[in-house]
């Protein structure tokens, strides 16, 4: 077998090991330690009767630290903030007809007794290997559509 050979099946089987490597170190890189979540209450409740598991989970496991993270960096404010998330629409997996697909996520936001329709959205670009790794995916473009939700959740407050 040729080195050209060799060296391209070690580049194939890398690749989907280190695309995992860094969604992980992102996602860790902004859940910082010290962020105070006492004051952040989400519920997913309407989430899980509308979407089920393992998608409430994952907001539910994300949301709490995104919105701190959110909150420190509008300077702080550490208002009590309660959230909560009724449904997340994942747009096709193979994405739009001629480009994206969109992702939503839709709840509300309580800040002071005031409530809010919330509604934020992400554009997913599908790549090949996510139909090998469709639940990663899926677990990226939540995770996605969560800090999205959070930033405009605190433009508010």
């Amino acid at each position: 077998m040729s080195s050209l050979a060799l060296t391209r099946r070690a580049t194939l089987a890398v690749f989907p090991a280190l695309i995992l490597v860094t969604a992980l170190a992102g996602q860790s890189a902004l859940a910082q330690p010290g962020l105070s979540v006492r004051n952040i209450r989400v519920d997913v409740a309407p989430l899980r009767a509308n979407a089920g598991d393992p998608t409430a989970t994952w907001v539910a496991q994300d949301l709490p630290a995104a919105l701190a993270q959110a909150q420190a960096d509008r300077g702080g404010a550490s208002a009590p903030i309660s959230v909560r998330i009724d449904y997340v629409n994942l747009g096709p997996s193979s994405g739009g007809i001629c480009g994206p697909s969109p992702d939503q996520i839709i709840g509300a936001v309580t800040v002071g007794g005031v409530t809010r329709p919330l509604r934020a959205s992400t554009s997913y670009f599908p790549s090949p290997i996510d139909q090998a790794m469709i639940e990663q995916s899926n677990r990226d473009r939540v995770s996605q559509l969560v800090q999205a939700f959070a930033y405009w959740a605190v433009r508010g407050v």
